[in-house]
């Protein structure tokens, strides 16, 4: 397949995957969700029980069989021949994927499937170390903003929760928090590339950021080149 990638990053509920989608069906490409690999590593370690097990995590995690298959506009995931489906999103996996992904074994796990599929080339990749660690070559870098009171404020909306002054509030501090341990971890860290193009989403609709972002790709030659080699080992 012919095409370039384009990294998104930025922080929690800041609007990168939905975005990443819309960005990929308009330029007929595949939404590349890092998200997805996480938590399908997160599903499989709690549904075969060995999440809390450090004598049997690297071992489990290295047998297990994580296939990509292109479905445009997006991609499936199985795991060792299975279908995680909707579980993926479950609270129950939710509530550990920020732990399972903070590991270096699990972080260089996702990161050999994604450079997989970008050498590819003609994918939408979402994440918060995929213009820095994960596609440094990549043609087109965007670094998604938005205060975090606009991004609480998604996130209730996207749960299905009235949006009330208090609920924002107290999700807003949630999500600081989450920016923080985001940004100071260890391994692959929150940090916007020295080349990426920053958005500010507050107040903006999503199909004008959509739009924004075709635009930079076509400047780009959206076609015109393959998916890019990685050029910097993960730190």
């Amino acid at each position: 397949m012919v095409g370039m990638t384009v990294a998104i990053d930025g922080p929690a509920a800041s609007g990168k995957s939905t975005t990443a989608r819309a960005v990929a069906e308009r330029l007929g490409y595949c939404h590349l969700n890092s998200g997805q690999l996480y938590r399908a590593i997160t599903w499989a370690a709690l549904e075969d029980g060995w999440i809390d097990d450090e004598s049997r995590f690297e071992v489990e995690l290295a047998s297990l069989e994580l296939k990509l298959t292109r479905t445009p506009p997006t991609f499936s995931v199985r795991v060792s021949g299975r279908d995680p489906g909707e579980a993926l999103a479950l609270p129950r996996t939710a509530a550990r994927v920020s732990e399972v992904s903070a590991r270096a074994e699990v972080r260089l796990r996702v990161l050999e499937l994604l450079r997989a599929e970008g050498r590819e080339g003609g994918v939408v990749c979402d994440g918060r170390d995929i213009g820095t660690v994960v596609f440094p070559g990549a043609e087109l870098k965007i670094f998604l903003v938005a205060s975090a009171e606009e991004r609480g404020r998604r996130r209730l909306l996207d749960h299905g929760v009235e949006a009330t002054s208090r609920r924002i509030s107290e999700q807003a501090e949630r999500l600081m928090a989450r920016d923080v341990a985001d940004s100071t971890r260890a391994v692959a860290p929150l940090r916007r590339a020295p080349d990426a193009v920053k958005i500010d989403t507050t107040g903006v609709h999503p199909d004008d950021v959509v739009e924004m972002i075709v635009r930079l790709a076509e400047e780009r030659g959206v076609d015109d080149q393959p998916g890019p080699e990685p050029t910097q080992p993960a730190s």
